[in-house]
């Protein structure tokens, strides 16, 4: 958008709100201060005064209805996908509330906004809250455009094949489309300290994968067979999304790619900047764009636990391990 159109947007709001504000302000005068002739006028003169705050937040409101200041909403999807961002500095690093994120994309929608900018900056996480947050941009009534700033692996991955479109930067990580299932396993070292394992379960499987006991081999083939089924769904979401051959998809072994080489095999649409995205954007509005930001809000902690996870999700095959399941095996994108 323009200087000049800013400024005219912004004065246009400007004089909604002072309507507003004087339609309030007259309303609450006539029925509180000039038909009252006694002590109710004294009461009606502090009560226009105490509604002056409601009038401007009201009028603010109206004048963001009618002129709103944008017509695209930027989602950011940054640091590891989890359900919630709630952590301690010595539990497993956290970084993207998949449930913030899919009410921000529903409140867009709901609003102003006729375009879906999704930045991502993601080594991937959980498998279902990354499901969530694909399908909210699916849902959004409008063109969506996925941006890949630094990361955009497994999880973010699997959220940019929901999108219309996908473009990154050159030097942008991209792809890792894998899935990791993965354990601790502290068998022998409870042997030399003299801990011991009993089994108080119902149902075969119940406690396969528990750090405190080796793997069966008829365990390990059913944890290995929940792995792959994720892998069977990722590809064909991609395949999906992406409009490319499962077995195209399959052929990138988990690996991640620069933008540019990502580009050249098909796993990104466009190379480009910032700045060349919203131009994409004004192509497909037909006009200029204003963009506003429906960031999560993110704490030192969670910064500083999600720059941390990003370094080891994006350098495996699928995704970094962490060992908090309840059974002792996670399963991640």
């Amino acid at each position: 958008m323009s200087g000049g159109q800013g400024r005219l947007r912004a004065l246009g709001r400007g004089v909604v709100a002072l309507v507003c504000v004087i339609g309030i302000v007259a309303l609450a005068w006539l029925l509180l201060v000039r038909y009252p002739q006694d002590l109710t006028t004294l009461l009606g003169v502090v009560l226009v005064v105490s509604l002056l705050p409601l009038a401007v937040r009201a009028g603010g409101s109206v004048a963001s209805a009618v002129l709103p200041g944008y017509n695209v909403a930027e989602v950011a999807v940054e640091g590891p996908i989890t359900r919630s961002t709630s952590s301690s500095l010595v539990s497993s690093p956290t970084g993207a509330d998949a449930d913030a994120i899919v009410e921000q994309i529903e409140r867009a929608d709901d609003g102003a906004a006729e375009a879906l900018l999704v930045k991502l900056n993601t080594p991937g996480g959980e498998i279902v809250p990354s499901e969530d947050i694909r399908l909210a941009a699916e849902r959004f009534d409008g063109p969506t455009v996925a941006y890949a700033t630094d990361v955009c692996a497994s999880g973010g991955y699997d959220i940019a094949s929901g999108c219309d479109e996908l473009w990154a930067r050159r030097g942008s990580i991209v792809g890792s489309i894998g899935v990791i299932g993965s354990r601790v396993n502290v068998s022998d070292l409870a042997e030399e300290l003299g801990v011991s394992y009993e089994q108080f379960t119902a149902g075969e499987y119940k406690d396969a994968g528990l750090p405190l006991k080796d793997l069966s081999e008829d365990e390990r083939e059913y944890l290995q067979g929940i792995v792959d089924d994720y892998y069977d769904d990722f590809v064909d979401t991609v395949a999906e999304g992406r409009d490319m051959d499962p077995q195209r998809v399959r052929e990138t072994e988990a690996r991640i790619y620069l933008g540019g080489e990502a580009n050249d095999i098909g796993l990104v649409d466009e190379i480009g900047t910032r700045e060349d995205v919203e131009a994409r954007l004004e192509q497909h509005l037909g006009k200029p764009v204003s963009v506003r930001e429906f960031t999560p809000s993110l704490g030192l902690r969670d910064r500083i636990g999600g720059g941390a996870a990003s370094i080891a999700y994006a350098f495996g095959a699928g995704v970094a391990s962490v060992f908090d399941d309840a059974d002792g095996f996670d399963f991640r994108l």
